[in-house]
């Protein structure tokens, strides 16, 4: 099969197509064809030598596909050969063929092309478990994510939109932030020219918000928790800022703040078999009507990988970046 492979760490030229061996399912896993996958900021981490693969994952970049199933172990599962699925994979994406647990599939939803549904479940994933479950936004809570019209703010916004939460968001120019308040966003906040502290701040009549979703670190942690509501949440899952900053605990102790983080990829199969329950029965019906959509920013086929990393590194793209498929 045709794949990318990553010859050593460093630049998107280090993406290079070849010939693998179609991978074996193990015992719970399917095989499945890909059509398109998913370009995510782990994978230009990856390619860099910034991300170690989790032990037992291909070392193969690409962590989202859709295709069709052709073989696989379908015991317990309602799955069979020639459903159309997407899919959380632990590496591999980047090939016409990938390996997934038959756990971590979803059916396509109803409407959508498979590119669409390639660009689904990284961020739904990443979004849910740890906006909703880590986080715990409920009710009439408010929420902050940092990087609006990054892969993961659009699927943030949208589904707390959706789901009746007030929404504000970053970005770094006036297009990004009209782009966000488009998806939902009550106000889109222009990092580069305005606090979002004071932006917060303002439109919260100084209460703050009660999660925050951050892919910085560093030198805005301080800040985040500035803006926190008290008894508020901050979940970060990511350090493109930084991995240390100064903290103050006090604040912390007298407010009632949580800190927490995660990474999705190596954690176990039935973590993320829960949370693609969770997907299935509550964004899988907001997707379905409309109320959740894809944001493709562009497709390249699978010889462009490369290409498709400059643009991710770029920060010039709103929404996904897709690689497809012949």
């Amino acid at each position: 099969m045709r794949a990318i492979n990553i010859s050593q760490p460093g630049g998107p030229e280090v993406l290079q197509i070849g010939d693998q061996t179609i991978p074996a399912c193990k015992p719970g896993e399917v095989l499945i064809k890909v059509h398109a996958a998913g370009v995510n900021r782990p994978d230009t981490l990856q390619r860099s030598g910034n991300y170690p693969v989790p032990p037992g994952a291909s070392p193969l970049p690409g962590l989202e596909i859709a295709g069709e199933i052709v073989e696989g172990d379908f015991a317990g599962t309602s799955w069979k050969k020639g459903d159309q699925v997407c899919a959380l994979v632990q590496g591999g994406g980047y090939a016409e063929y990938c390996t997934a647990p038959a756990a971590t599939c979803l059916p396509i939803p109803q409407g959508l092309s498979m590119i669409e549904a390639a660009s689904l479940p990284e961020t739904c994933f990443t979004v849910w478990s740890n906006v909703f479950d880590r986080g715990r936004l409920n009710g009439d809570e408010t929420f902050l994510i940092q990087g609006g019209t990054s892969g993961i703010g659009v699927t943030a916004i949208q589904i707390a939109a959706a789901l009746g939460h007030r929404v504000f968001a970053t970005a770094g120019s006036d297009e990004k932030c009209r782009a966000c308040e488009m998806l939902g966003a009550e106000r889109g906040i222009n990092y580069r020219n305005e606090d979002f502290v004071e932006a917060v701040k303002a439109a919260t009549a100084g209460k703050g918000v009660d999660v925050i979703l951050d892919m910085v670190a560093g030198e805005y942690i301080q800040r985040e928790l500035n803006c926190l509501a008290d008894d508020g949440r901050l979940v970060f899952i990511a350090m493109l800022g930084g991995s240390k900053a100064p903290i103050n605990f006090g604040q912390v102790l007298l407010r009632r703040l949580t800190i927490t983080g995660s990474t999705l990829r190596p954690r176990p199969v039935p973590f993320k078999a829960a949370i693609a329950a969770q997907l299935r029965e509550k964004v899988w019906p907001l997707i379905e009507a409309g109320k959740v959509k894809p944001v493709i920013y562009k497709t390249f086929p699978l010889e462009q990988a490369s290409e498709a990393h400059a643009l991710m590194e770029s920060n010039a793209h709103i929404g996904k970046i897709v690689l497809t498929l012949n």
